[in-house]
């Protein structure tokens, strides 16, 4: 069924605000236009999540705590210039950051064609001309020099390491977002890696979600 004119401006102007009290939970000052380019993305998203399952979170009421503010809360810990987001699935947070940090270049990698199609289409609309889609299996991925790989629901942390360290700077870092730090007690890093874990923030507290930032030990 298709949404009212009315009714998907209402929906938008809830986005609006709930992302603007949400950037002000987090102390995450963002301009006006970039507001409008993160809910852009997500009326977008939302509209191609009615068609594909592009997300598990389907919910409307959900997708400004659980899609942008999720993967905002990474942000003062991402370094650049150059990002790569590995699984980046509908280019979470991969789409987010690069909305944020619009001077670094951002690679969004996926294997599956109908998310790296929708990625494309979500670039192109919002004009973002720093951020690359690239369809293709991670170990297939051909490309270095990435100060920051990153995954929000890729794989465990040893294997996203072990599928992407042809792609990482010399002083690079890994930061996966985990909602728990169980893949670390069961089997921990590596020697010569170094972790640092991060309680992310954002406005919903019964949410615990984990960075696992991991380089290697000079």
């Amino acid at each position: 069924m298709m949404m009212s004119s009315q009714s998907q401006n209402s929906r938008i102007q809830q986005w609006r605000i709930a992302l603007s009290q949400g950037l002000d939970l987090m102390d995450m000052p963002l301009s006006s236009q970039q507001q409008t380019d993160l809910v852009a993305y997500l009326a977008l998203l939302n509209q191609w999540n009615r068609v594909f399952n592009l997300t598990a979170v389907r919910d409307p009421a959900q997708m400004v705590e659980r899609q942008l503010l999720d993967s905002l809360s990474i942000l003062p810990w991402v370094r650049g210039p150059r990002v790569l987001d590995v699984g980046a699935g509908a280019g979470l947070p991969g789409i987010p950051l690069a909305i944020a940090r619009p001077d670094w270049v951002y690679v969004l990698l996926d294997a599956n064609g109908k998310k790296t199609r929708f990625m494309q289409q979500a670039v192109a609309e919002l004009g973002l001309r720093h951020v690359s889609i690239a369809h293709s299996r991670v170990e297939a991925y051909r490309d270095e020099g990435f100060q920051t790989i990153t995954s929000r629901a890729f794989a465990d942390v040893h294997r996203m390491m072990d599928l992407t360290r042809h792609l990482i700077a010399v002083d690079g870092q890994w930061a996966a977002m985990k909602a728990g730090l169980d893949e670390l007690k069961r089997e921990p890093l590596p020697e010569d890696m170094r972790c640092e874990v991060i309680e992310l923030q954002t406005p919903r507290r019964d949410l615990q979600r984990h960075l696992l930032r991991i380089f290697k030990r000079s």
